[in-house]
């Protein structure tokens, strides 16, 4: 199961993003964590996932109060059967530790491999 582009759901989601999404999204668009590309609400199968890194199958959910529930075990495992890694955080998280929550998304992700070779002359 693919990730679609196109949801009016997710565009609505976008446009409504609470202010925890609107900051942790300010961090990672544009490759800004080491390099990584990430979407915001993207469409998985029947659900709209806050961020998702399409390349390495991550997704990276902000939740509120209303979550937490038996609604989200079920998401999150149908997600995970569909070979995503999935990562949560509460809103407080993000306000409170923005840093730390980059750190926990960075650590998820594949280490980052850069050409180090020093060049030779001949």
């Amino acid at each position: 199961m693919g990730v679609r582009r196109t949801n009016p759901n997710a565009a609505m989601l976008r446009q409504n993003a609470t202010e925890c999404e609107k900051q942790l999204w300010a961090a990672l668009r544009n490759r800004q964590l080491d390099g990584f590309k990430f979407r915001r609400q993207a469409t998985i199968g029947p659900y709209v996932v806050d961020l998702l890194c399409a390349e390495h199958r991550l997704i990276v959910e902000v939740d509120g109060g209303q979550h937490g529930d038996e609604a989200d075990l079920s998401r999150t495992r149908f997600l995970e059967r569909q070979g995503y890694s999935v990562i949560r955080f509460w809103n407080h998280e993000v306000i409170e530790n923005l840093d730390g929550v980059l750190e926990s998304v960075r650590q998820a992700l594949p280490v980052k491999q850069t050409n180090n070779k020093i060049p030779t002359t001949a």
